[in-house]
Protein backbone atom coordinates (compact mmCIF):
# COMPACT_ATOMS: atom_id res chain seq x y z
CA UNK A 1 0.00 0.00 0.00
CA UNK A 2 0.93 3.55 -0.91
CA UNK A 3 2.27 4.77 2.44
CA UNK A 4 2.66 8.68 1.64
CA UNK A 5 2.20 11.32 4.44
CA UNK A 6 -0.59 12.74 1.69
CA UNK A 7 -2.68 9.34 2.08
CA UNK A 8 -2.23 9.20 6.48
CA UNK A 9 -3.11 12.82 6.76
CA UNK A 10 -6.39 12.39 4.64
CA UNK A 11 -7.56 9.86 6.96
CA UNK A 12 -6.62 11.61 10.18
CA UNK A 13 -8.44 14.90 9.26
CA UNK A 14 -11.30 12.68 7.93
CA UNK A 15 -11.94 10.90 10.98
CA UNK A 16 -11.57 14.11 13.13
CA UNK A 17 -14.72 15.28 11.36
CA UNK A 18 -16.67 12.56 13.19
CA UNK A 19 -17.55 12.45 16.87
CA UNK A 20 -18.33 8.89 18.89
CA UNK A 21 -21.59 8.73 20.58
CA UNK A 22 -22.71 5.79 22.62
CA UNK A 23 -25.70 4.13 21.43
CA UNK A 24 -27.90 1.86 22.97
CA UNK A 25 -28.03 -0.01 26.09
CA UNK A 26 -29.74 -1.23 28.97
CA UNK A 27 -31.77 1.83 29.47
CA UNK A 28 -33.90 0.80 26.48
CA UNK A 29 -34.83 -2.71 26.98
CA UNK A 30 -37.38 -2.54 30.01
CA UNK A 31 -40.22 -3.58 28.00
CA UNK A 32 -38.77 -6.48 26.29
CA UNK A 33 -39.27 -9.90 27.07
CA UNK A 34 -36.68 -12.61 27.51
CA UNK A 35 -37.23 -14.18 23.91
CA UNK A 36 -36.91 -10.74 23.02
CA UNK A 37 -33.18 -10.48 24.76
CA UNK A 38 -32.01 -13.69 23.24
CA UNK A 39 -32.97 -12.73 19.75
CA UNK A 40 -30.77 -9.74 20.34
CA UNK A 41 -27.63 -11.81 19.76
CA UNK A 42 -29.09 -13.69 16.71
CA UNK A 43 -30.10 -10.31 15.07
CA UNK A 44 -26.78 -8.51 15.70
CA UNK A 45 -25.02 -11.39 13.95
CA UNK A 46 -27.25 -11.06 10.86
CA UNK A 47 -26.18 -7.47 10.96
CA UNK A 48 -22.68 -8.32 10.52
CA UNK A 49 -24.00 -10.11 7.47
CA UNK A 50 -25.64 -7.98 6.11
CA UNK A 51 -22.55 -5.42 6.42
CA UNK A 52 -20.62 -8.48 4.67
CA UNK A 53 -23.37 -7.71 1.65
CA UNK A 54 -22.88 -4.06 1.16
CA UNK A 55 -18.83 -4.35 1.46
CA UNK A 56 -19.16 -5.96 -1.69
CA UNK A 57 -22.29 -3.98 -3.32
CA UNK A 58 -20.09 -0.82 -2.35
CA UNK A 59 -16.71 -1.59 -5.01
CA UNK A 60 -15.68 -4.41 -6.97
CA UNK A 61 -12.35 -4.21 -5.24
CA UNK A 62 -13.93 -3.73 -1.52
CA UNK A 63 -14.30 -6.73 0.07
CA UNK A 64 -10.42 -7.89 -1.00
CA UNK A 65 -9.49 -4.08 0.70
CA UNK A 66 -11.16 -4.86 3.96
CA UNK A 67 -9.77 -8.45 4.01
CA UNK A 68 -6.31 -7.21 3.87
CA UNK A 69 -6.66 -4.76 6.09
CA UNK A 70 -8.12 -6.78 8.76
CA UNK A 71 -5.80 -9.61 8.28
CA UNK A 72 -2.83 -6.85 8.58
CA UNK A 73 -0.70 -7.16 11.62
CA UNK A 74 0.45 -3.86 11.43
CA UNK A 75 3.17 -0.88 10.16
CA UNK A 76 5.55 -2.51 12.05
CA UNK A 77 4.83 -6.29 9.39
CA UNK A 78 7.97 -6.53 7.58
CA UNK A 79 6.48 -8.92 4.68
CA UNK A 80 4.24 -6.30 3.27
CA UNK A 81 4.06 -2.86 2.61
CA UNK A 82 3.59 -0.13 5.58
CA UNK A 83 0.27 0.97 6.17
CA UNK A 84 0.31 4.71 6.11
CA UNK A 85 -1.26 4.57 9.82
CA UNK A 86 -2.18 2.07 12.27
CA UNK A 87 -4.56 -0.73 11.62
CA UNK A 88 -7.11 0.08 13.86
CA UNK A 89 -7.48 3.68 12.11
CA UNK A 90 -7.87 2.49 8.97
CA UNK A 91 -9.77 -0.13 10.21
CA UNK A 92 -12.79 2.37 11.98
CA UNK A 93 -11.95 4.40 8.27
CA UNK A 94 -13.43 1.43 6.50
CA UNK A 95 -16.42 1.01 9.22
CA UNK A 96 -17.62 4.34 8.96
CA UNK A 97 -16.85 4.98 5.51
CA UNK A 98 -17.78 0.97 4.19
CA UNK A 99 -14.68 1.79 1.75
CA UNK A 100 -11.44 3.83 1.05
CA UNK A 101 -13.02 6.99 0.01
CA UNK A 102 -14.47 9.23 2.81
CA UNK A 103 -16.87 12.56 3.05
CA UNK A 104 -16.79 14.61 -0.24
CA UNK A 105 -15.51 11.42 -1.75
CA UNK A 106 -12.25 12.33 -0.82
CA UNK A 107 -10.05 8.86 -1.41
CA UNK A 108 -7.78 7.88 1.77
CA UNK A 109 -6.26 4.86 0.70
CA UNK A 110 -4.57 5.29 -2.77
CA UNK A 111 -3.30 1.02 -3.26
CA UNK A 112 -2.59 -1.76 -1.91
CA UNK A 113 1.33 -3.21 -2.69
CA UNK A 114 1.95 -6.28 -3.63
CA UNK A 115 5.15 -7.64 -1.24
CA UNK A 116 7.70 -6.98 -3.13
CA UNK A 117 6.67 -3.19 -2.73
CA UNK A 118 6.24 -2.79 -6.35
CA UNK A 119 3.34 -4.36 -7.69
CA UNK A 120 -0.17 -3.20 -7.68
CA UNK A 121 -2.50 -5.53 -6.05
CA UNK A 122 -5.18 -2.87 -5.62
CA UNK A 123 -5.95 -0.03 -7.50
CA UNK A 124 -8.11 2.93 -5.36
CA UNK A 125 -8.83 5.41 -7.98
CA UNK A 126 -9.61 9.05 -7.06
CA UNK A 127 -13.11 8.54 -6.73
CA UNK A 128 -15.85 5.65 -6.27
CA UNK A 129 -17.22 3.84 -9.01
CA UNK A 130 -20.68 5.18 -10.34
CA UNK A 131 -21.04 1.97 -10.96
CA UNK A 132 -20.87 0.90 -7.59
CA UNK A 133 -21.17 -3.36 -8.02
CA UNK A 134 -24.00 -3.86 -9.49
CA UNK A 135 -22.43 -3.03 -13.30
CA UNK A 136 -19.57 -4.26 -14.74
CA UNK A 137 -17.01 -1.86 -13.58
CA UNK A 138 -16.61 -0.62 -17.19
CA UNK A 139 -20.17 -1.00 -18.17
CA UNK A 140 -21.47 2.77 -19.32
CA UNK A 141 -24.99 4.46 -18.98
CA UNK A 142 -25.01 4.39 -23.08
CA UNK A 143 -24.45 0.51 -22.93
CA UNK A 144 -26.49 -0.37 -20.39
CA UNK A 145 -29.61 1.24 -22.08
CA UNK A 146 -28.77 0.16 -25.73
CA UNK A 147 -28.67 -3.62 -24.31
CA UNK A 148 -32.51 -2.84 -21.90
CA UNK A 149 -33.64 -1.83 -25.20
CA UNK A 150 -33.12 -5.31 -27.12
CA UNK A 151 -34.94 -6.77 -24.61
CA UNK A 152 -38.61 -7.87 -23.53
CA UNK A 153 -40.75 -9.67 -21.32
CA UNK A 154 -39.10 -10.83 -17.71
CA UNK A 155 -35.38 -10.10 -19.26
CA UNK A 156 -36.32 -6.60 -19.17
CA UNK A 157 -38.01 -6.54 -15.83
CA UNK A 158 -34.76 -8.25 -13.85
CA UNK A 159 -32.39 -5.46 -16.35
CA UNK A 160 -34.43 -2.98 -14.34
CA UNK A 161 -34.99 -4.70 -11.35
CA UNK A 162 -33.89 -3.27 -7.39
CA UNK A 163 -33.01 -6.71 -6.64
CA UNK A 164 -30.33 -8.24 -9.78
CA UNK A 165 -26.74 -7.29 -10.57
CA UNK A 166 -25.61 -7.02 -14.41
CA UNK A 167 -22.89 -8.66 -14.90
CA UNK A 168 -20.72 -9.67 -18.16
CA UNK A 169 -20.22 -12.59 -20.07
CA UNK A 170 -16.18 -13.03 -20.35
CA UNK A 171 -16.71 -14.85 -23.82
CA UNK A 172 -19.14 -12.92 -25.50
CA UNK A 173 -18.73 -10.04 -23.76
CA UNK A 174 -22.53 -9.34 -22.91
CA UNK A 175 -24.30 -8.47 -20.34
CA UNK A 176 -26.82 -10.69 -18.24
CA UNK A 177 -28.53 -10.23 -15.15
CA UNK A 178 -28.45 -12.97 -12.12
CA UNK A 179 -30.32 -12.16 -9.26
CA UNK A 180 -29.35 -11.07 -5.76
CA UNK A 181 -30.53 -14.45 -4.19
CA UNK A 182 -27.96 -16.15 -6.24
CA UNK A 183 -25.06 -13.42 -6.20
CA UNK A 184 -24.89 -13.32 -2.48
CA UNK A 185 -26.36 -16.70 -1.23
CA UNK A 186 -22.83 -17.27 0.90
CA UNK A 187 -24.45 -14.25 3.33
CA UNK A 188 -28.02 -14.70 2.66
CA UNK A 189 -28.74 -18.11 3.36
CA UNK A 190 -26.83 -17.79 6.87
CA UNK A 191 -28.25 -14.68 7.82
CA UNK A 192 -31.86 -16.27 6.67
CA UNK A 193 -31.44 -19.06 9.17
CA UNK A 194 -30.19 -16.81 12.02
CA UNK A 195 -33.91 -14.66 11.50
CA UNK A 196 -35.46 -17.93 11.21
CA UNK A 197 -34.42 -18.97 14.32
CA UNK A 198 -34.75 -15.27 16.18
CA UNK A 199 -38.36 -15.73 15.00
CA UNK A 200 -38.74 -18.62 17.27
CA UNK A 201 -37.96 -16.08 20.14
CA UNK A 202 -39.42 -12.86 19.50
CA UNK A 203 -42.15 -11.92 21.17
CA UNK A 204 -44.64 -10.57 18.80
CA UNK A 205 -46.53 -12.20 16.39
CA UNK A 206 -46.42 -9.56 13.65
CA UNK A 207 -42.59 -9.44 14.21
CA UNK A 208 -42.05 -12.79 13.83
CA UNK A 209 -43.69 -12.95 10.65
CA UNK A 210 -41.73 -10.00 9.10
CA UNK A 211 -39.02 -12.28 10.16
CA UNK A 212 -39.70 -15.72 9.00
CA UNK A 213 -40.96 -13.86 5.47
CA UNK A 214 -37.86 -11.66 4.86
CA UNK A 215 -35.61 -15.16 5.56
CA UNK A 216 -38.08 -16.62 2.44
CA UNK A 217 -37.44 -13.45 1.06
CA UNK A 218 -33.00 -14.04 0.86
CA UNK A 219 -34.07 -17.27 -1.08
CA UNK A 220 -36.51 -16.56 -3.52
CA UNK A 221 -35.45 -12.66 -4.45
CA UNK A 222 -39.08 -11.90 -4.24
CA UNK A 223 -39.58 -8.87 -1.11
CA UNK A 224 -43.18 -7.60 -2.15
CA UNK A 225 -44.78 -9.86 0.50
CA UNK A 226 -41.65 -9.07 3.53
CA UNK A 227 -42.04 -6.11 2.66
CA UNK A 228 -45.46 -5.42 3.51
CA UNK A 229 -45.34 -7.81 6.65
CA UNK A 230 -42.88 -4.99 7.67
CA UNK A 231 -44.91 -2.70 7.38
CA UNK A 232 -47.51 -4.21 9.65
CA UNK A 233 -45.32 -4.70 12.26
CA UNK A 234 -47.10 -4.23 15.50
CA UNK A 235 -47.09 -1.24 16.97
CA UNK A 236 -47.25 -3.15 20.11
CA UNK A 237 -43.93 -5.25 19.15
CA UNK A 238 -40.96 -3.99 21.49
CA UNK A 239 -38.49 -4.31 18.75
CA UNK A 240 -38.48 -2.79 15.39
CA UNK A 241 -36.17 -4.25 13.18
CA UNK A 242 -35.39 -3.66 9.48
CA UNK A 243 -33.04 -5.78 7.03
CA UNK A 244 -33.35 -5.98 3.31
CA UNK A 245 -32.10 -4.31 0.13
CA UNK A 246 -33.82 -0.79 0.46
CA UNK A 247 -31.76 2.46 -0.38
CA UNK A 248 -30.16 3.33 -4.20
CA UNK A 249 -27.57 5.96 -3.30
CA UNK A 250 -24.98 3.75 -3.86
CA UNK A 251 -25.57 2.66 -7.61
CA UNK A 252 -24.70 6.47 -8.63
CA UNK A 253 -25.35 5.40 -12.43
CA UNK A 254 -29.10 5.08 -12.54
CA UNK A 255 -30.51 5.39 -8.51
CA UNK A 256 -31.77 1.50 -9.51
CA UNK A 257 -30.26 -1.17 -7.35
CA UNK A 258 -30.91 -1.30 -4.04
CA UNK A 259 -28.06 -1.97 -1.05
CA UNK A 260 -28.85 -3.91 1.69
CA UNK A 261 -28.84 -2.38 5.41
CA UNK A 262 -30.00 -3.87 8.90
CA UNK A 263 -31.00 -2.01 11.76
CA UNK A 264 -32.74 -3.56 15.44
CA UNK A 265 -34.27 -1.00 17.46
CA UNK A 266 -36.23 -0.75 20.73
CA UNK A 267 -39.13 0.86 20.16
CA UNK A 268 -39.59 3.87 21.82
CA UNK A 269 -43.61 3.96 22.83
CA UNK A 270 -44.31 7.25 24.38
CA UNK A 271 -42.66 9.07 21.48
CA UNK A 272 -44.21 7.23 18.70
CA UNK A 273 -47.82 8.32 20.06
CA UNK A 274 -46.65 11.84 20.02
CA UNK A 275 -45.66 11.11 16.45
CA UNK A 276 -48.59 8.95 14.63
CA UNK A 277 -51.12 11.71 15.01
CA UNK A 278 -49.21 13.23 11.72
CA UNK A 279 -49.57 10.15 9.52
CA UNK A 280 -53.59 11.43 9.34
CA UNK A 281 -53.10 14.80 7.96
CA UNK A 282 -50.67 12.89 4.74
CA UNK A 283 -53.59 13.39 2.20
CA UNK A 284 -54.44 16.66 3.56
CA UNK A 285 -50.95 18.47 3.29
CA UNK A 286 -51.13 17.07 -0.05
CA UNK A 287 -54.35 18.57 -1.30
CA UNK A 288 -52.79 21.68 -0.10
CA UNK A 289 -49.77 21.61 -1.62
CA UNK A 290 -48.85 25.01 -4.02
CA UNK A 291 -48.56 22.84 -6.89
CA UNK A 292 -51.74 22.34 -9.82
CA UNK A 293 -54.08 19.59 -9.25
CA UNK A 294 -52.22 17.53 -12.18
CA UNK A 295 -48.65 17.40 -10.22
CA UNK A 296 -50.85 15.97 -6.53
CA UNK A 297 -51.09 12.07 -5.69
CA UNK A 298 -54.27 10.94 -4.63
CA UNK A 299 -55.33 8.09 -2.58
CA UNK A 300 -51.94 8.39 -0.04
CA UNK A 301 -51.27 6.01 2.23
CA UNK A 302 -50.63 7.55 5.69
CA UNK A 303 -47.01 5.93 6.16
CA UNK A 304 -47.07 4.48 9.91
CA UNK A 305 -44.50 6.39 11.90
CA UNK A 306 -42.55 4.69 14.66
CA UNK A 307 -40.01 6.26 17.07
CA UNK A 308 -37.50 4.05 18.04
CA UNK A 309 -33.92 4.25 19.64
CA UNK A 310 -31.02 2.55 18.12
CA UNK A 311 -29.76 -0.85 19.45
CA UNK A 312 -27.27 -1.89 16.20
CA UNK A 313 -27.32 -1.38 12.28
CA UNK A 314 -25.48 -2.53 9.51
CA UNK A 315 -24.90 -2.59 5.74
CA UNK A 316 -25.76 0.66 3.66
CA UNK A 317 -25.08 2.53 6.99
CA UNK A 318 -21.99 4.76 6.52
CA UNK A 319 -21.62 7.89 8.03
CA UNK A 320 -23.38 10.16 8.03
CA UNK A 321 -25.24 8.02 10.67
CA UNK A 322 -29.37 7.52 9.89
CA UNK A 323 -31.67 9.77 12.04
CA UNK A 324 -35.16 8.52 10.14
CA UNK A 325 -35.59 6.52 7.41
CA UNK A 326 -38.66 6.45 5.07
CA UNK A 327 -39.07 2.67 3.63
CA UNK A 328 -39.49 1.08 1.41
CA UNK A 329 -39.01 2.45 -2.09
CA UNK A 330 -40.27 -0.20 -3.83
CA UNK A 331 -43.63 0.90 -5.20
CA UNK A 332 -45.17 -2.70 -5.36
CA UNK A 333 -45.21 -2.45 -1.31
CA UNK A 334 -45.96 0.83 -1.17
CA UNK A 335 -49.32 0.54 -3.28
CA UNK A 336 -50.09 -2.38 -0.94
CA UNK A 337 -49.44 -0.93 2.25
CA UNK A 338 -48.13 2.46 1.96
CA UNK A 339 -44.45 3.08 3.89
CA UNK A 340 -43.27 3.16 7.75
CA UNK A 341 -41.70 6.00 8.83
CA UNK A 342 -38.91 5.34 11.51
CA UNK A 343 -37.45 8.41 13.53
CA UNK A 344 -34.50 6.98 15.53
CA UNK A 345 -34.18 9.52 18.31
CA UNK A 346 -30.93 8.37 20.28
CA UNK A 347 -29.55 9.22 17.22
CA UNK A 348 -31.33 12.50 16.48
CA UNK A 349 -30.36 13.69 20.37
CA UNK A 350 -26.73 13.28 19.40
CA UNK A 351 -26.64 14.78 16.15
CA UNK A 352 -28.43 17.99 17.73
CA UNK A 353 -26.06 18.26 20.77
CA UNK A 354 -22.74 17.36 19.05
CA UNK A 355 -23.21 18.98 15.67
CA UNK A 356 -25.82 21.09 15.03
CA UNK A 357 -25.63 23.23 18.11
CA UNK A 358 -22.29 23.98 17.81
CA UNK A 359 -22.61 24.92 14.16
CA UNK A 360 -25.35 27.39 14.97
CA UNK A 361 -23.18 28.79 17.42
CA UNK A 362 -20.89 30.04 14.50
CA UNK A 363 -22.97 30.69 11.26
CA UNK A 364 -26.03 32.36 12.58
CA UNK A 365 -26.24 36.16 13.82
CA UNK A 366 -26.84 36.50 17.50
CA UNK A 367 -30.39 37.43 18.01
CA UNK A 368 -31.44 34.47 16.30
CA UNK A 369 -29.34 31.70 17.88
CA UNK A 370 -31.69 31.79 20.51
CA UNK A 371 -34.37 29.60 18.17
CA UNK A 372 -32.59 27.30 17.44
CA UNK A 373 -34.11 23.81 19.35
CA UNK A 374 -33.92 20.61 19.67
CA UNK A 375 -37.93 19.98 18.77
CA UNK A 376 -37.86 22.15 15.47
CA UNK A 377 -34.90 19.96 14.61
CA UNK A 378 -37.10 16.78 15.27
CA UNK A 379 -40.26 17.56 13.96
CA UNK A 380 -38.65 18.82 10.56
CA UNK A 381 -36.61 15.54 10.34
CA UNK A 382 -39.94 13.81 10.81
CA UNK A 383 -41.82 15.59 8.34
CA UNK A 384 -39.21 15.08 5.82
CA UNK A 385 -39.72 11.23 5.89
CA UNK A 386 -43.52 12.12 5.73
CA UNK A 387 -42.81 14.27 2.73
CA UNK A 388 -41.33 11.37 0.86
CA UNK A 389 -44.96 10.16 -0.05
CA UNK A 390 -45.92 13.59 -1.13
CA UNK A 391 -45.83 14.98 -4.20
CA UNK A 392 -45.22 13.54 -8.23
CA UNK A 393 -44.00 9.81 -8.53
CA UNK A 394 -45.33 8.94 -11.59
CA UNK A 395 -45.02 11.55 -14.31
CA UNK A 396 -47.87 13.89 -15.37
CA UNK A 397 -47.45 13.30 -18.56
CA UNK A 398 -47.67 9.26 -18.39
CA UNK A 399 -48.72 8.08 -15.29
CA UNK A 400 -46.96 4.42 -16.02
CA UNK A 401 -43.44 6.10 -16.10
CA UNK A 402 -42.07 7.00 -12.57
CA UNK A 403 -39.86 9.94 -11.43
CA UNK A 404 -36.74 8.03 -10.38
CA UNK A 405 -37.03 6.00 -14.01
CA UNK A 406 -37.42 9.78 -15.91
CA UNK A 407 -34.45 11.48 -13.76
CA UNK A 408 -31.94 8.37 -13.37
CA UNK A 409 -28.73 10.22 -11.65
CA UNK A 410 -30.26 13.12 -10.57
CA UNK A 411 -33.71 11.54 -8.83
CA UNK A 412 -31.98 11.15 -5.27
CA UNK A 413 -30.89 14.80 -5.24
CA UNK A 414 -34.23 15.61 -6.09
CA UNK A 415 -36.04 13.72 -3.96
CA UNK A 416 -33.99 14.74 -0.44
CA UNK A 417 -34.29 18.16 -1.33
CA UNK A 418 -38.25 17.74 -2.19
CA UNK A 419 -38.39 16.12 1.31
CA UNK A 420 -36.83 18.53 2.78
CA UNK A 421 -38.51 21.55 1.73
CA UNK A 422 -41.77 20.31 1.16
CA UNK A 423 -41.45 19.00 4.92
CA UNK A 424 -40.52 22.50 6.43
CA UNK A 425 -43.56 23.86 3.82
CA UNK A 426 -45.48 21.04 5.57
CA UNK A 427 -45.00 22.47 9.43
CA UNK A 428 -46.25 26.17 8.43
CA UNK A 429 -49.07 24.75 7.79
CA UNK A 430 -49.29 22.72 10.48
CA UNK A 431 -48.58 25.15 12.51
CA UNK A 432 -51.27 27.93 11.23
CA UNK A 433 -53.92 25.20 11.85
CA UNK A 434 -52.82 24.43 15.61
CA UNK A 435 -51.72 20.54 14.67
CA UNK A 436 -48.13 21.73 15.76
CA UNK A 437 -47.85 23.05 19.21
CA UNK A 438 -47.17 26.84 18.41
CA UNK A 439 -43.98 26.43 20.45
CA UNK A 440 -41.41 26.05 18.82
CA UNK A 441 -42.70 29.16 16.73
CA UNK A 442 -42.24 28.94 12.67
CA UNK A 443 -39.46 31.57 13.56
CA UNK A 444 -37.59 28.45 15.11
CA UNK A 445 -38.25 26.18 12.65
CA UNK A 446 -36.54 28.60 9.95
CA UNK A 447 -33.72 29.30 11.63
CA UNK A 448 -33.19 25.65 12.80
CA UNK A 449 -33.14 24.99 9.33
CA UNK A 450 -31.03 27.56 8.17
CA UNK A 451 -28.29 26.06 10.49
CA UNK A 452 -28.96 22.57 9.86
CA UNK A 453 -28.48 23.53 6.14
CA UNK A 454 -24.91 23.59 6.91
CA UNK A 455 -25.02 20.55 8.61
CA UNK A 456 -25.84 18.60 5.80
CA UNK A 457 -23.64 20.27 3.12
CA UNK A 458 -20.64 19.62 5.14
CA UNK A 459 -21.28 15.91 4.01
CA UNK A 460 -20.50 17.21 0.44
CA UNK A 461 -22.17 18.03 -2.29
CA UNK A 462 -21.56 14.24 -4.03
CA UNK A 463 -23.75 12.98 -1.87
CA UNK A 464 -27.91 12.97 -2.53
CA UNK A 465 -28.40 15.01 1.08
CA UNK A 466 -25.68 17.53 0.88
CA UNK A 467 -26.04 18.35 -2.95
CA UNK A 468 -30.18 18.63 -1.94
CA UNK A 469 -29.42 20.86 0.82
CA UNK A 470 -26.93 23.09 -1.01
CA UNK A 471 -29.84 23.76 -3.79
CA UNK A 472 -32.05 24.65 -1.28
CA UNK A 473 -29.81 27.10 0.30
CA UNK A 474 -28.63 28.94 -2.49
CA UNK A 475 -32.43 28.78 -4.09
CA UNK A 476 -33.51 30.42 -0.65
CA UNK A 477 -30.38 32.75 -0.34
CA UNK A 478 -31.78 34.27 -4.17
CA UNK A 479 -35.62 34.38 -3.50
CA UNK A 480 -33.99 36.61 -0.53
CA UNK A 481 -35.44 34.13 2.43
CA UNK A 482 -32.05 33.66 3.90
CA UNK A 483 -29.39 36.31 4.17
CA UNK A 484 -26.09 36.68 4.99
CA UNK A 485 -24.55 39.91 6.93
CA UNK A 486 -20.59 40.88 5.56
CA UNK A 487 -20.25 42.86 8.73
CA UNK A 488 -20.88 39.90 11.03
CA UNK A 489 -19.26 37.17 9.04
CA UNK A 490 -22.67 35.23 9.49
CA UNK A 491 -26.56 34.46 8.20
CA UNK A 492 -30.16 35.08 8.82
CA UNK A 493 -33.59 33.99 8.23
CA UNK A 494 -35.95 37.07 6.68
CA UNK A 495 -39.13 36.14 8.32
CA UNK A 496 -40.63 38.43 5.99
CA UNK A 497 -39.51 36.77 2.73
CA UNK A 498 -38.91 33.28 3.98
CA UNK A 499 -42.26 31.81 3.63
CA UNK A 500 -43.00 32.61 0.56
CA UNK A 501 -39.00 31.76 -1.02
CA UNK A 502 -40.58 27.84 0.99
CA UNK A 503 -43.09 27.90 -1.25
CA UNK A 504 -41.70 28.83 -4.51
CA UNK A 505 -39.29 26.23 -4.14
CA UNK A 506 -41.63 23.66 -2.58
CA UNK A 507 -43.48 24.52 -6.13
CA UNK A 508 -40.13 24.44 -8.34
CA UNK A 509 -38.97 20.57 -7.39
CA UNK A 510 -42.00 19.18 -7.57
CA UNK A 511 -43.05 20.40 -10.74
CA UNK A 512 -39.91 19.60 -11.95
CA UNK A 513 -39.84 16.15 -10.80
CA UNK A 514 -43.27 15.83 -12.43
CA UNK A 515 -42.53 17.02 -15.83
CA UNK A 516 -39.65 14.72 -15.82
CA UNK A 517 -37.73 16.84 -18.09
CA UNK A 518 -33.97 15.40 -17.27
CA UNK A 519 -32.54 18.10 -18.77
CA UNK A 520 -34.13 21.03 -16.81
CA UNK A 521 -33.46 19.18 -13.91
CA UNK A 522 -29.78 19.39 -14.46
CA UNK A 523 -29.80 22.30 -15.47
CA UNK A 524 -31.39 23.28 -11.93
CA UNK A 525 -29.09 21.28 -10.47
CA UNK A 526 -25.90 22.91 -12.17
CA UNK A 527 -27.41 26.86 -11.06
CA UNK A 528 -27.97 26.16 -7.30
CA UNK A 529 -25.82 22.91 -6.54
CA UNK A 530 -22.56 24.92 -5.70
CA UNK A 531 -21.23 26.41 -3.01
CA UNK A 532 -21.39 30.04 -2.77
CA UNK A 533 -18.12 31.98 -1.60
CA UNK A 534 -19.77 33.28 1.75
CA UNK A 535 -21.30 29.65 2.57
CA UNK A 536 -17.39 27.64 1.67
CA UNK A 537 -16.12 30.41 4.28
CA UNK A 538 -18.22 29.38 6.59
CA UNK A 539 -17.73 25.95 6.57
CA UNK A 540 -13.84 26.02 6.67
CA UNK A 541 -14.36 28.32 9.79
CA UNK A 542 -16.30 25.68 11.06
CA UNK A 543 -13.31 22.82 9.91
CA UNK A 544 -11.22 25.06 11.39
CA UNK A 545 -12.34 25.50 14.56
CA UNK A 546 -12.89 21.42 14.87
CA UNK A 547 -17.08 21.42 14.56
CA UNK A 548 -17.81 17.75 13.89
CA UNK A 549 -19.48 17.04 11.17
CA UNK A 550 -21.25 14.04 12.24
CA UNK A 551 -21.38 11.18 14.93
CA UNK A 552 -20.50 7.89 14.76
CA UNK A 553 -22.24 4.70 17.04
CA UNK A 554 -19.92 3.14 19.80
CA UNK A 555 -22.89 0.24 20.26
CA UNK A 556 -23.39 -0.50 24.17
CA UNK A 557 -25.22 -3.90 22.71
CA UNK A 558 -21.88 -5.04 22.24
CA UNK A 559 -20.06 -4.26 25.72
CA UNK A 560 -22.37 -3.75 28.32
CA UNK A 561 -23.45 -7.85 28.76
CA UNK A 562 -26.52 -6.82 27.28
CA UNK A 563 -26.88 -10.35 26.27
Amino acid sequence: MSSSQNMSSVLTRQLAQFKEIKVGGKQYLGRLTEGDRKALPLLVQVGKLVDEIYIRQRWSQNERLHQYIAGHRGADDPTTAPLPDKKERLLLGLRLFKGPWGLDEERFIDSILAKDGKTVEIEIKAEPPHNGHFYPDDMTMEEYQAWVATLTGQAKLDAESYYHVVKRDPATKKLYTVPYSVEYQDLLQPAAKLLEEAATLVSDASLRKFLQSRAKAFGSNDYTDSDVDWLRISAESTLEVTVGPYENYTDKLLSLRAAYEFYVHARDFDSSAILEKFSSRLQDIEDQLPIEDQYKAKDLFPPAIVAVNQLYSGGDVAVPMTAAYNLPNDEKPIAVAGSKLVIIKNVQEGKFEQVLRPIAEQVLEQDQLGLVAFESFFNHVLMHEVAHSNGPHFLVHDKKATVRSALEEYHSAMEEAKADIAGLWAIALLLKDGTLDPKPTAASYYATFLASAFRSIRFGITEAHGLGQCIQFEFLMEQGGFEYNATTDKFRVNLDKIEAAVTALTNKIMVLQGDGDKAAVKAFIQKYGKISPHVAKALARLEALGVPVDVYPRYSILEDGTF
